[in-house]
């Protein structure tokens, strides 16, 4: 007796123990999550592969007399043309311009035909490589350029737009934590109908989300793992999206044992190895679809992949150890006012998945077909998706950069404002200079500021060359241009090719190269894992079928949506990569606790049909839930005001909704049934009873 005792109080001392342990470590980790917003890095040659002449280009400026540039262009504009009044007011601003901070350019207006727009080219190593020292020069030079009555006066250039993008990411994380927080808020008290029970949950993921943070900045400092603004962000959305999915589950078991155990210890502890295996398999499947990440050539894409993975982990970590130990604590009077008596049974209620299992069994090959069908009717959307987003497009609202961007594109069409950027050995930089020159598209080519003629000869050997294309950025023309001259220059003389332009279309390639690479691996890994947990070939393939097909359709409809609806002008070039791998291993957790559900039933000497009738029935109400706060969380990412994650969130979003109400309810049910014991090819399962080899024991339920 004395013995039992003595063991009752040390299992009552356990979720104390959980619970201290974790304060412990949200002590201890706390300083470091909150530096996790200062690591992340947004210029465009941290998203690029290292071996891309554009960010070759961008080491050696940072090896120039002065660091890299911050180039800028003051833009003057008057409907009918500029008056006297108005030069004279810009050659004074850009005078005052040049007083406050070290120019490495002479800038000289540049009118355009008609007169009605000036532009002055404005360049500083000033900065260097300190962002909020560059946007404390642009942000400088826009209090001093101002227009009114009539005359605009806008400041654009590279320098700019990195400025506008780099204060869109540094408002992402708060923005998108608190509007995460807030749905997942009202989805939990609307899904749990309680005034209290969603509190644990949420409490409980907001400390998965400083562990997550805190190991972040970890791999950054002893690794050196890139973190971006959106790999950052898109790290916030799992830990809560996929934290929440455990506790859905984790929570829905625990209330069923309430039932059947006194004590609540004792019903957690049935709950935990119930739904155990299917938690730790989704989260499997997740983890290495996004280890895949790690052979991508893109810095930011192969960046992504630990940092995803962390913030799974995290979520894993937390609500199998933290959740279990509140709940615990809290005991049964956490789910009022229906608490879960011991020995009571639920109130009788139809489940709608009951309804739909029995309706999609009864002529489950023409709604196999007919899913089949309306899958690939979506997926021909895809093209409608239009080519490759543009800088000057990849925001929501367009700021001053882009403004000024695009007058300059009206103002000027024969001439590029953004200067291509050829980096030539020092010794050989006369003839790459003649060659720039006389490369076909090239209007304008200068040793250092094409404007000012003040060069940066003599950094590690390379020599800066500026040269302004022929054609607007972003356009065939000038995409020739940059082929010419890496073509020419770049193979005569072993000179490198850079500027924004150019890193576009090294992000383009690479975007390209992952692709081929990536898909293959995440379907091996995610097929390997399925494979181990069912033991059969038949049903991981049917899995990944499903999320295969869920992926096409979610991209369908994002052609049909992009641009007539939303106005969208391009499609992000990582939204068919980061797509994919997010709804292939996302989508296969809820394929995992349905099928998973299917065996279980049929170890228990279910048949086929039944097993398949039960699984949806019993967890149906958990996936959906799962589903729609998943769902919700990715589409808190089409609130911010960047292109690229309006559209990788919409397709998420978009794809784990087909999953959840129509993959999951009746196409893989209905494929499980018609399949019948096929399915568990070539396991034991797929025998008939008779001939079934007799196994010890049985295994541990599944949820």
């Amino acid at each position: 007796m004395g013995a039992t005792r003595t063991l009752a109080r040390r299992r009552r001392a356990v979720p104390w123990v959980v619970v201290g342990l974790w304060l412990a470590a949200l002590v201890l980790v706390g300083p470091l999550a909150g530096k996790f917003g200062g690591i992340q890095q947004n210029r465009a040659v941290d998203y690029l592969p290292d071996g891309a002449d554009s960010t070759q280009v961008a080491r050696v400026q940072d090896e120039l007399p002065g660091g890299e540039s911050t180039d800028l262009v003051l833009v003057y504009h008057r409907d009918g043309g500029l008056t006297a009044a108005d030069r004279r007011a810009a050659a004074r601003q850009v005078a005052e311009v040049e007083g406050a901070y070290d120019l490495v350019n002479d800038p000289r207006g540049v009118p355009s035909e008609d007169g009605s727009t000036l532009m002055y080219p404005v360049s500083s190593t000033q900065p260097g490589q300190d962002e909020e020292a560059r946007e404390a020069f642009v942000d400088g030079v826009r209090e001093i350029v101002g227009g009114g009555a009539g005359l605009s006066a806008e400041v654009g250039g590279a320098g700019a737009l990195t400025a506008d993008m780099g204060k869109v990411f540094e408002t992402i994380d708060g923005t998108l934590l608190l509007a995460t927080l807030g749905v997942v808020t009202v989805l939990l008290v609307l899904i749990y109908r309680s005034p209290f029970l969603w509190l644990v949950p949420l409490a409980v993921a907001g400390a998965a989300t400083a562990l997550a943070m805190a190991v972040g900045y970890g791999l950054h400092e002893l690794l050196d793992v890139t973190v971006t603004g959106q790999s950052g962000g898109i790290m916030t959305v799992l830990v809560l999206g996929a934290g929440t999915d455990y506790a859905l589950l984790l929570v829905s078991r625990y209330r069923e044992e309430l039932r059947r155990h006194e004590r609540p210890h004792d019903a957690m502890r049935t709950a935990l190895r119930g739904c155990g295996p299917a938690v730790l398999a989704s989260s499997g499947t997740v983890a290495a679809g996004l280890l895949c990440l790690l052979a991508a050539d893109l810095n930011s894409s192969s960046g992504m992949g630990p940092v995803g993975v962390v913030g799974v982990l995290a979520a894993l970590v937390a609500m199998t150890t933290l959740l279990p130990a509140v709940l615990v604590l809290l005991g049964r009077r956490v789910f009022w006012p229906v608490i879960p008596a011991f020995g009571s049974r639920p109130g009788a209620r139809r489940s709608p998945f009951a309804a739909m299992g029995a309706s999609a069994a009864r002529r489950p090959a023409a709604v196999l077909a007919g899913g089949a069908v309306l899958l690939g009717a979506l997926a021909l959307g895809a093209l409608g998706l239009t080519g490759s987003l543009k800088q000057e497009d990849s925001f929501t609202d367009r700021p001053e950069s882009i403004t000024a961007m695009r007058t300059l594109a009206e103002e000027y069409p024969g001439r590029s404002s953004r200067p291509l950027v050829v980096m030539a050995p020092a010794d050989r930089a006369d003839a790459v200079l003649e060659e720039v020159r006389a490369t076909e598209g090239v209007a304008e080519a200068a040793v250092g500021r094409s404007t000012g003629g003040s060069s940066r000869p003599g950094g590690g050997g390379w020599t800066e060359i500026l040269v302004f294309a022929a054609d607007a950025p972003e356009t065939a023309g000038e995409t020739r241009t940059v082929e010419a001259l890496r073509d020419g220059p770049g193979d005569d003389h072993g000179a490198l090719v850079g500027g924004p332009s150019a890193q576009r279309l090294d992000l383009a390639a690479s975007e390209s190269r992952d692709r081929s690479v990536i898909v293959p691996l995440v379907l091996a890994a995610v097929f390997a894992v399925l494979v181990v947990l069912l033991r059969s070939l038949v049903a991981p393939l049917l899995l990944l079928a499903a999320v295969v097909a869920v992926w096409g359709a979610a991209l369908g409809i994002g052609g049909l949506v992009f641009e007539p609806l939303f106005g969208f002008a391009g499609t992000d070039p990582g939204l068919a990569l980061l797509s994919f791998v997010f709804l292939v291993a996302l989508g296969v957790d809820y394929g995992i606790f349905l099928v998973h559900r299917m065996r279980e039933e049929s170890l228990n000497g279910a048949e086929p049909e039944a097993a398949a009738l039960t699984a949806l029935r019993t967890t149906g109400g958990v996936i959906a839930s799962a589903g729609i706060v998943l769902a919700a969380t990715f589409a808190v990412l089409t609130t911010l005001p960047l292109v690229g994650l309006v559209e990788l969130g919409f397709v998420i979003a978009a794809g784990v909704l087909l999953d959840t109400f129509l993959v999951r309810t009746y196409l893989v049910t209905t494929a499980s049934v018609l399949l019948r014991r096929r399915l568990w090819w070539p396991g034991r399962l797929s025998r008939a009873p008779g001939e079934r080899t007799p196994v010890p024991q049985k295994e541990p339920a599944g949820a």
